[in-house]
């Protein structure tokens, strides 16, 4: 049975769980952006922007500033930022190991072909 600390984990890494979101949140890690600035950047449309900004509101990952109608969007903490740079190079080591594998793979089909 899960604890309510490893629930709140999971919360949090289902909000994150969608590749929109983490354009978002790679876009927020620069700094503070409307949902204009946000559906330019990423090519994606406002009602969606909004969605998954709501979510992320919702879970606590993001806040919003407001200064007359325009509503500004920022990371809750720089942390967020961090695990996301932890994600890159989790990836990076993980790909690198599969890329030195093909390679032994492709020197053995090399061998046996000979």
């Amino acid at each position: 049975m899960a604890t309510p600390l490893q629930e709140a984990k999971s919360e949090l890494f289902r909000a994150l769980a969608h590749p929109t979101r983490i354009r978002l949140l790679e876009q927020l890690a620069a700094g503070e952006r409307t949902v204009q600035d946000l559906h330019q950047a990423l090519h994606v449309g406002q009602p969606l922007v909004s969605q998954h900004l709501a979510a992320l509101r919702a879970r606590r990952v993001v806040v919003v500033r407001r200064e007359g109608a325009q509503a500004y969007y920022a990371l809750r903490s720089p942390l967020v930022a961090d695990l996301l740079k932890v994600a890159r190079e989790l990836l990076t080591n993980t790909l690198s190991d599969q890329r030195s594998m093909l390679r032994e793979l492709q020197r053995e089909r090399r061998r046996a072909a000979l």
